[in-house]
């Protein structure tokens, strides 16, 4: 009896047990299964983070590039006039000299003796005039004989012109204000009217020659501005405006050459350096955006737009020049559209965004493009 009861108090505890464990395993599904519901309810697109800039309108130059080679405005070897021994330099090499300074002196004694010699005979031949004009008022001498003295007077004058003109030959002037180049010769050396005695530069102001495509003629003319630059002075641009277009297309490079003139008070640019060259053909209004909010595809390039609803949209556009950052668009957008610059590696076409910022496109670059 005891026995049975034992089993009865077993099979009682039991199946407590079962029923215990059967619902605590119910109620862990019961709340596995809410977390999940909670994990799983949506909770409304948070978007991709994004960047905007709003497209406006700016002030674009439409620009060509060339490399040119500066130019002194005026350039000349200085020779002197006639032949003779070099007695000094009267310059340094580099110095600035003006017009009418003298360069150089050649020997003179024989034009000086030349000299005194022709202005002796002119003395001679006026008192021998005034003389004649005081007899001719008695009919001491004839009018003849005076109009020969006349013809004497105005010869021993032109003897004296000669005689100053060749002893002014015997010193070399500078023909304008300049920079003297390196002395060619020394003192004593003998020269003549081919040899180079140094160069003189005006470099106050600076030429510069460059060519350009002959598809660009009809739109380049003088009085365009330009703006250079240097390997020499990377951080200073030098600006100046075009004076003067070639006549003529070169039929082998199929270009012409084109020359601008650029202030050089300081002195800064020599003749002959190379110059990295800007052209600005036009200036006009046009719609602008940062060039990184641009992909390119092939031979097309599209953007991302944001539009009112916060969903980015793909957009192909067509651009222009590019500069600085910077690039024109030519169509495909309009003025005060929104549009992704960065953010756009990961947008999809009709993705939701969460803009963290925005601002104008121009304020991105220059404003040109």
């Amino acid at each position: 009896m005891v026995s049975i009861i034992k089993q009865l108090v077993g099979l009682v505890v039991i199946a407590g047990v079962a029923y215990g464990g059967h619902a605590g395993y119910r109620h862990y599904v019961q709340a596995r299964d809410a977390d999940q519901a909670v994990i799983a309810e949506p909770t409304g697109p948070q978007g991709t983070p994004v960047e905007l800039v709003r497209v406006l309108s700016a002030s674009t130059e439409t620009r060509v590039e060339a490399v040119g080679s500066t130019l002194a405005r005026r350039s000349v070897e200085i020779k002197p006039l006639t032949s003779g021994r070099v007695e000094a330099i009267h310059f340094e090499p580099g110095a600035q000299v003006a017009a009418g300074d003298v360069l150089a002196s050649l020997d003179d004694d024989i034009e000086r003796a030349n000299l005194a010699e022709a202005e002796a005979a002119l003395n001679e031949a006026k008192l021998a005039l005034d003389r004649a004009n005081m007899l001719r008022q008695s009919s001491t001498v004839s009018q003849a004989q005076v109009e020969t003295l006349i013809s004497q007077h105005a010869i021993a004058r032109a003897a004296l012109d000669r005689a100053r003109r060749r002893l002014a030959d015997r010193e070399v002037r500078a023909p304008f204000a300049g920079i003297t180049g390196l002395a060619r010769v020394d003192p004593g050396a003998v020269v003549d009217d081919e040899t180079v005695i140094t160069t003189l530069d005006d470099r106050r102001e600076i030429d510069v020659e460059f060519s350009l495509p002959e598809t660009l003629y009809g739109r380049v003319s003088a009085g365009l501005r330009v703006s250079a630059m240097a390997a020499a002075f990377p951080e200073r641009r030098f600006a100046g405006e075009i004076i003067s277009v070639d006549t003529r297309i070169d039929p082998a490079g199929r270009a012409f050459k084109v020359r601008a003139r650029m202030p050089n008070e300081d002195l800064a640019l020599p003749a002959g350096m190379f110059l990295h060259v800007t052209v600005v053909l036009d200036v006009r209004q046009a719609l602008v955006i940062p060039e990184e909010s641009v992909v390119a595809e092939g031979d097309s390039a599209y953007v991302w737009v944001a539009g009112d609803d916060d969903r980015a949209s793909r957009r192909v556009v067509s651009l222009g020049q590019r500069d600085a950052g910077s690039v024109e668009v030519i169509d495909g957008l309009a003025e005060g559209e929104r549009v992704v610059v960065r953010g756009v590696q990961r947008l999809r076409d009709g993705a939701p965004i969460k803009v963290l910022g925005e601002r104008d496109a121009a304020a991105d670059g220059n404003g040109r493009a």
